[in-house]
């Protein structure tokens, strides 16, 4: 009798990076950067995923778990003067 864990399905895998998202974007707005959401997380970190598509489940939530501010804000950046995101 094995105990592996079963896979997550598309609802709970699309959950549980919603509350990652939302978990890193409360973390940003408690040291200052108070008008980030949790879809302007998965936005950036997604962006990395646009030519090489979507990596294993433990690396996007690295992703996540790991981004830092100044990341996040070149991101922002970026997007303004292509005038993607805003």
């Amino acid at each position: 009798m094995t105990n592996e864990p079963k896979p997550l399905s598309e609802e709970e895998w699309v959950a549980t990076i919603e509350h990652l998202c939302s978990s890193k974007a409360e973390e940003f707005r408690m040291i200052g950067y108070e008008h980030v959401t949790g879809n302007d997380i998965w936005q950036c970190v997604n962006e990395r995923y646009a030519k090489s598509g979507m990596p294993a489940m433990h690396q996007v939530v690295n992703d996540i778990l790991s981004l830092k501010v100044t990341k996040f804000m070149n991101f922002l950046t970026l997007s303004a003067y292509k005038g993607t995101h805003f």
